[in-house]
């Protein structure tokens, strides 16, 4: 039995299906063709394949019937969409059906190509993820604090991902620690004693940023006195890490393609072709694919760059991990500053896990705590400590409440019966449920229960730290 990855094609057109097999003909596949939805239903029950290239328009079924089938029937792998029929209204309904990817017909053999690699190197480090038997959980991971179920995921994909010399794509909230994640690729892998170089995209105008990235001589523009270093050359043998690419100008993604593709470049006002050996690491806080669907970026430039996607989950996805990076925090600055704080009340707890959306995340939470310290001095942190916003007359009633459980005793908990179930224990119930009625399964039992497998982890790390 071949150990190639498997790719089935689904198109009822047999020269465009021959058409896509000479594309693919060099690529180290297996390679399948259907021609109908029918078809393509009964090979995938016996043959489990890696990818599918599915043709929308089929002659028994359409796209979305095929993926709504798959989800239904819970087959897990890759599909590209390939179509005729393109238009944002049908490239939104794949996406949120369950495709990964979205041609538009006639298919150059780059592009395709370009597709297929990426998402069978993403099928391999999924593989690699299924069948990692971890005998521990992490509670720190290069400079990431915490050891909630969503935080390891991110842990073991940069395992998988950090050998490799391929582009890894970090998306994430601001504040959730990107350039945290951007370092831990470069720590993790064997470039880790070469030189790590981030530039912010977002944060260099305009007019400086190609400079930035690949230097400039000396009389290249006003205030040019010398010649300089880009961090290009300053990258090589070692990892560029650019920040909120999605930022950059459109002229000069059409430079940095080139880059890219051949590791080669120009400085600014030097016509000397120079060549490096760099690791690309990329990152934003938006949505890429909605900035190349704008034309905000350039569709060519981010088929080669995410190759291995990395979503960093928000803080309030991680539980029980906000008192853990909270702590490390107090500790840093009581010690800094000189106070006494060693760790936080049960209410301040309750209510930093439960009762904040922290749309800061990380970035946020760490300001929180260097305010307290600095404006409060005491052992234990209190509710009366918590600055705005978590202090606003919003939350002042959601303080109260968390505050006033608190105050009750025991006795005057079983004081009364009601055959009534508070909400949150029969959320827990159904929760707990459908995992035992799934094995274990947790991302099944999200399915069952129409939410995403972040949601149960997420409450089952509040439930356990409670």
């Amino acid at each position: 039995m071949s150990d190639k990855p498997k790719v089935l094609i689904v198109e009822d057109s047999a020269p465009q299906a021959r058409l896509y097999e000479q594309y693919l003909k060099n690529e180290s596949i297996d390679l399948s063709v259907v021609s109908t939805g029918l078809l393509m239903q009964e090979f995938i029950k016996e043959t489990a394949p890696d990818l599918i290239l599915l043709d929308y328009k089929l002659p028994d079924m359409d796209g979305l019937d095929i993926l709504n089938w798959m989800k239904q029937e819970k087959f897990s792998c890759f599909v590209i969409v390939i179509t005729a029929h393109s238009s944002v209204d049908v490239a939104v309904d794949m996406m949120r059906s369950g495709a990964d990817d979205f041609l538009e017909k006639p298919v150059t053999a780059g592009r395709l190509k370009t597709s297929v690699k990426n998402l069978l190197e993403q099928a391999r480090l999924q593989s690699l993820l299924d069948n990692y038997q971890s005998t521990f959980e992490r509670k720190s991971y290069h400079g990431f604090i915490g050891s909630s179920l969503p935080m390891q995921a991110v842990y073991r994909i940069i395992d998988a991902a950090a050998p490799s010399k391929a582009t890894v794509f970090i998306t994430g909230e601001s504040g959730t620690g990107k350039e945290v994640c951007a370092e831990a690729v470069h720590a993790q892998g064997p470039r880790a004693k070469k030189p790590f170089v981030a530039l912010n995209c977002g944060a260099i105008p305009r007019d400086l940023m190609e400079s930035e990235i690949f230097g400039h001589v000396k009389g290249s523009f006003t205030g040019a006195f010398s010649d300089r270093k880009g961090a290009a050359a300053q990258a090589d043998g070692g990892s560029l890490f650019l920040d909120e690419i999605c930022e950059m100008d459109l002229d000069l993604q059409t430079k940095l393609l080139r880059f890219v593709q051949t590791g080669t470049f120009k400085k600014v006002g030097s016509n000397k072709l120079e060549t490096v050996d760099v690791r690309f690491i990329c990152a934003t806080n938006r949505n890429p694919l909605d900035d190349v669907a704008s034309g905000r970026f350039r569709e060519d430039l981010y088929y080669r760059l995410h190759v291995l996607p990395l979503q960093l989950p928000p803080l309030r996805e991680r539980g029980n991990d906000i008192i853990e990076i909270a702590a490390s925090f107090l500790t840093d600055y009581a010690q800094e500053e000189g106070k006494a704080f060693t760790a936080f009340s049960p209410e301040v707890k309750d209510f930093l896990i439960h009762h904040y959306n922290w749309p800061g995340n990380v970035r946020q939470l760490q300001n929180v705590i260097r305010n307290i310290v600095v404006l409060h001095n005491d052992q234990l942190v209190k509710l009366s400590h918590l600055p705005a916003p978590l202090s606003t007359q919003t939350d002042k009633s959601i303080v109260t409440k968390v505050s006033q459980s608190y105050e009750k005793s025991e006795t005057s908990k079983s004081d009364s019966f009601s055959p009534v179930k508070p909400l949150a224990d029969v959320e827990k119930d159904a929760i707990e449920n459908a995992i035992n009625f799934c094995n274990g399964n947790i991302p099944k039992a999200a399915a069952l229960l129409d939410v995403s497998p972040s949601t149960i982890y997420r409450k089952k790390q509040a439930w356990e730290g409670l």
